[in-house]
Protein backbone atom coordinates (compact mmCIF):
# COMPACT_ATOMS: atom_id res chain seq x y z
CA UNK A 1 0.00 0.00 0.00
CA UNK A 2 2.61 2.21 0.54
CA UNK A 3 3.89 1.79 -2.59
CA UNK A 4 1.46 2.87 -4.64
CA UNK A 5 0.72 5.34 -2.05
CA UNK A 6 4.53 6.78 -3.29
CA UNK A 7 3.47 5.75 -6.99
CA UNK A 8 0.40 8.39 -6.57
CA UNK A 9 2.23 11.08 -5.06
CA UNK A 10 4.85 10.93 -7.58
CA UNK A 11 2.35 10.56 -10.70
CA UNK A 12 0.47 14.10 -8.79
CA UNK A 13 3.57 16.22 -8.84
CA UNK A 14 4.24 15.15 -12.02
CA UNK A 15 0.77 16.11 -13.04
CA UNK A 16 0.98 19.39 -10.81
CA UNK A 17 4.78 20.13 -12.92
CA UNK A 18 3.09 19.95 -16.01
CA UNK A 19 0.03 21.57 -15.46
CA UNK A 20 2.42 24.47 -14.58
CA UNK A 21 4.36 24.24 -17.48
CA UNK A 22 1.54 24.40 -20.10
CA UNK A 23 -0.36 27.06 -17.49
CA UNK A 24 3.42 29.40 -18.25
CA UNK A 25 3.47 28.51 -22.05
CA UNK A 26 -0.18 29.72 -22.43
CA UNK A 27 -0.17 32.55 -19.82
CA UNK A 28 -0.19 35.71 -22.23
CA UNK A 29 2.58 38.73 -20.90
CA UNK A 30 0.99 41.83 -19.39
CA UNK A 31 0.62 45.08 -21.39
CA UNK A 32 3.65 46.18 -19.31
CA UNK A 33 5.56 43.32 -20.34
CA UNK A 34 5.36 44.30 -23.44
CA UNK A 35 5.96 48.20 -23.68
CA UNK A 36 8.91 50.01 -24.76
CA UNK A 37 8.68 52.39 -22.35
CA UNK A 38 5.85 53.51 -20.09
CA UNK A 39 6.61 57.00 -19.83
CA UNK A 40 5.14 56.83 -23.76
CA UNK A 41 1.68 55.23 -23.02
CA UNK A 42 -1.31 56.33 -21.49
CA UNK A 43 -4.67 54.67 -19.88
CA UNK A 44 -4.31 52.00 -17.32
CA UNK A 45 -0.94 49.51 -17.73
CA UNK A 46 -3.49 45.95 -17.20
CA UNK A 47 -5.95 47.49 -19.47
CA UNK A 48 -8.04 45.16 -21.27
CA UNK A 49 -7.16 46.38 -24.84
CA UNK A 50 -3.70 47.75 -26.25
CA UNK A 51 -3.23 49.83 -28.84
CA UNK A 52 0.28 51.01 -30.54
CA UNK A 53 0.79 53.61 -32.55
CA UNK A 54 4.27 53.95 -34.44
CA UNK A 55 5.26 57.25 -35.16
CA UNK A 56 7.79 60.09 -36.52
CA UNK A 57 7.59 63.78 -35.92
CA UNK A 58 8.04 64.44 -39.56
CA UNK A 59 5.67 62.38 -41.02
CA UNK A 60 2.68 64.18 -42.04
CA UNK A 61 0.06 61.37 -41.95
CA UNK A 62 1.01 60.92 -38.61
CA UNK A 63 0.97 64.19 -36.91
CA UNK A 64 -3.05 64.28 -39.28
CA UNK A 65 -3.90 61.20 -37.00
CA UNK A 66 -2.41 62.62 -33.60
CA UNK A 67 -3.62 66.40 -34.43
CA UNK A 68 -7.39 64.95 -35.04
CA UNK A 69 -6.67 63.33 -31.59
CA UNK A 70 -5.71 66.05 -29.83
CA UNK A 71 -8.44 68.53 -31.20
CA UNK A 72 -10.58 65.99 -29.75
CA UNK A 73 -8.68 65.05 -26.55
CA UNK A 74 -11.34 65.52 -23.82
CA UNK A 75 -13.44 63.03 -25.78
CA UNK A 76 -9.97 60.73 -26.28
CA UNK A 77 -9.31 60.62 -22.32
CA UNK A 78 -12.85 59.56 -22.07
CA UNK A 79 -13.38 57.10 -24.94
CA UNK A 80 -10.05 55.26 -23.60
CA UNK A 81 -11.05 54.87 -19.41
CA UNK A 82 -14.52 54.10 -20.81
CA UNK A 83 -13.34 51.39 -23.47
CA UNK A 84 -10.35 50.34 -21.06
CA UNK A 85 -7.68 50.96 -23.69
CA UNK A 86 -3.84 51.22 -23.24
CA UNK A 87 -2.11 53.78 -25.89
CA UNK A 88 1.47 53.25 -26.02
CA UNK A 89 3.74 55.92 -29.00
CA UNK A 90 6.68 53.94 -30.06
CA UNK A 91 8.58 57.08 -31.73
CA UNK A 92 11.24 57.07 -33.22
CA UNK A 93 13.59 58.89 -36.27
CA UNK A 94 12.08 55.84 -38.40
CA UNK A 95 12.15 57.90 -41.62
CA UNK A 96 15.85 58.99 -41.42
CA UNK A 97 17.02 55.94 -40.48
CA UNK A 98 14.99 54.01 -43.47
CA UNK A 99 12.99 56.95 -45.39
CA UNK A 100 14.00 57.04 -49.30
CA UNK A 101 15.01 60.94 -48.66
CA UNK A 102 15.96 60.05 -44.77
CA UNK A 103 14.85 64.29 -43.64
CA UNK A 104 17.45 64.99 -40.78
CA UNK A 105 14.06 66.51 -38.90
CA UNK A 106 13.33 62.93 -38.02
CA UNK A 107 16.49 62.46 -36.33
CA UNK A 108 16.30 66.13 -34.59
CA UNK A 109 12.73 65.36 -33.58
CA UNK A 110 13.56 62.46 -32.32
CA UNK A 111 16.25 63.32 -30.00
CA UNK A 112 14.57 66.19 -28.48
CA UNK A 113 11.31 64.56 -27.50
CA UNK A 114 13.39 62.05 -25.75
CA UNK A 115 15.59 64.45 -23.62
CA UNK A 116 12.08 65.79 -23.32
CA UNK A 117 11.06 62.20 -22.27
CA UNK A 118 14.33 62.03 -19.82
CA UNK A 119 13.10 65.27 -18.00
CA UNK A 120 9.86 63.63 -17.59
CA UNK A 121 7.90 65.77 -19.94
CA UNK A 122 7.46 63.30 -23.06
CA UNK A 123 3.33 64.30 -23.38
CA UNK A 124 3.95 67.75 -22.72
CA UNK A 125 6.57 67.47 -25.24
CA UNK A 126 4.95 65.39 -27.94
CA UNK A 127 1.61 66.69 -27.85
CA UNK A 128 3.32 70.65 -28.27
CA UNK A 129 5.43 69.22 -31.22
CA UNK A 130 2.16 67.53 -33.40
CA UNK A 131 0.05 70.50 -32.82
CA UNK A 132 3.31 73.05 -33.97
CA UNK A 133 4.57 70.84 -36.39
CA UNK A 134 1.10 70.14 -38.26
CA UNK A 135 0.07 74.20 -37.91
CA UNK A 136 3.23 75.62 -39.23
CA UNK A 137 3.90 73.02 -42.03
CA UNK A 138 1.42 70.35 -43.27
CA UNK A 139 -2.24 71.62 -42.22
CA UNK A 140 -2.47 73.67 -45.65
CA UNK A 141 0.08 72.55 -47.49
CA UNK A 142 0.10 68.76 -46.95
CA UNK A 143 2.99 66.58 -47.93
CA UNK A 144 4.62 70.15 -49.71
CA UNK A 145 4.97 71.59 -46.19
CA UNK A 146 8.44 69.14 -45.79
CA UNK A 147 10.03 72.33 -48.41
CA UNK A 148 9.46 74.94 -45.40
CA UNK A 149 10.21 72.02 -42.62
CA UNK A 150 13.45 71.52 -44.48
CA UNK A 151 14.74 75.15 -44.59
CA UNK A 152 14.59 74.70 -40.53
CA UNK A 153 17.62 74.20 -38.57
CA UNK A 154 17.31 72.09 -35.58
CA UNK A 155 17.12 74.86 -33.18
CA UNK A 156 13.04 74.85 -34.69
CA UNK A 157 13.00 71.71 -31.87
CA UNK A 158 14.60 73.19 -29.11
CA UNK A 159 12.06 76.14 -28.97
CA UNK A 160 9.40 73.73 -28.89
CA UNK A 161 10.65 72.83 -25.42
CA UNK A 162 11.42 76.34 -24.39
CA UNK A 163 7.89 76.84 -24.73
CA UNK A 164 6.98 74.13 -22.24
CA UNK A 165 9.46 75.53 -20.04
CA UNK A 166 12.13 72.58 -20.59
CA UNK A 167 15.87 74.64 -19.95
CA UNK A 168 19.59 74.25 -20.06
CA UNK A 169 19.48 70.05 -19.29
CA UNK A 170 17.28 69.76 -22.39
CA UNK A 171 19.51 71.76 -24.46
CA UNK A 172 22.72 70.01 -23.30
CA UNK A 173 21.19 66.75 -23.46
CA UNK A 174 20.36 67.84 -27.41
CA UNK A 175 23.59 69.04 -27.70
CA UNK A 176 25.21 65.96 -26.35
CA UNK A 177 22.56 63.51 -28.85
CA UNK A 178 22.08 61.62 -25.22
CA UNK A 179 19.44 59.14 -26.19
CA UNK A 180 20.27 58.55 -30.12
CA UNK A 181 21.41 54.88 -28.98
CA UNK A 182 17.70 54.37 -27.59
CA UNK A 183 16.35 56.18 -30.79
CA UNK A 184 18.14 54.30 -33.24
CA UNK A 185 17.46 51.08 -31.66
CA UNK A 186 13.63 51.61 -31.30
CA UNK A 187 14.11 52.34 -34.88
CA UNK A 188 15.18 49.19 -35.94
CA UNK A 189 12.97 47.98 -33.88
CA UNK A 190 9.78 49.25 -35.83
CA UNK A 191 11.40 48.39 -38.96
CA UNK A 192 11.03 44.64 -38.14
CA UNK A 193 7.77 45.15 -37.02
CA UNK A 194 5.96 47.75 -39.34
CA UNK A 195 5.86 48.50 -43.00
CA UNK A 196 5.42 52.21 -42.93
CA UNK A 197 4.68 55.47 -40.88
CA UNK A 198 2.04 55.94 -39.36
CA UNK A 199 1.52 52.32 -38.36
CA UNK A 200 -0.81 51.04 -36.01
CA UNK A 201 -1.36 47.79 -34.03
CA UNK A 202 -5.04 47.85 -32.09
CA UNK A 203 -5.11 44.70 -30.67
CA UNK A 204 -5.38 42.28 -33.51
CA UNK A 205 -5.90 44.92 -35.78
CA UNK A 206 -3.35 45.88 -37.83
CA UNK A 207 -3.00 48.95 -40.65
CA UNK A 208 -0.68 51.75 -42.13
CA UNK A 209 -1.17 55.48 -43.54
CA UNK A 210 -3.82 58.40 -42.47
CA UNK A 211 -5.77 60.50 -44.66
CA UNK A 212 -4.73 64.29 -44.76
CA UNK A 213 -7.63 65.43 -44.57
CA UNK A 214 -9.10 62.90 -42.02
CA UNK A 215 -10.63 63.69 -38.53
CA UNK A 216 -11.62 62.79 -35.45
CA UNK A 217 -14.53 60.16 -36.84
CA UNK A 218 -11.52 58.64 -39.01
CA UNK A 219 -9.50 58.16 -36.33
CA UNK A 220 -12.27 56.54 -34.25
CA UNK A 221 -13.09 54.00 -36.65
CA UNK A 222 -9.09 52.89 -36.57
CA UNK A 223 -10.37 52.46 -32.95
CA UNK A 224 -13.23 50.53 -33.08
CA UNK A 225 -11.58 48.18 -35.91
CA UNK A 226 -9.30 47.58 -33.03
CA UNK A 227 -11.89 47.23 -30.47
CA UNK A 228 -13.86 45.04 -32.26
CA UNK A 229 -10.68 42.65 -33.01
Amino acid sequence: MKKIASIVGVIAVIVVIIAAIAASINAKPSNAEKVWDEQMTIGNLEAKNYFIIYSDLVCPYCLAFENAILEHEDDFYNYIEQNDILIEVRLSDFLYEYGESRPEHSRYSAIATYCAKDEGRFWDYYNSAVTTVWNDFFKSSGKSGFANLNKQDSSYWTKIGEKIGLGDEFKDCIKNETPLAAIKENAAKSAKLTNGMPYYKFNKFTSSGFDLSGDWQDVMMFFQAGLDS
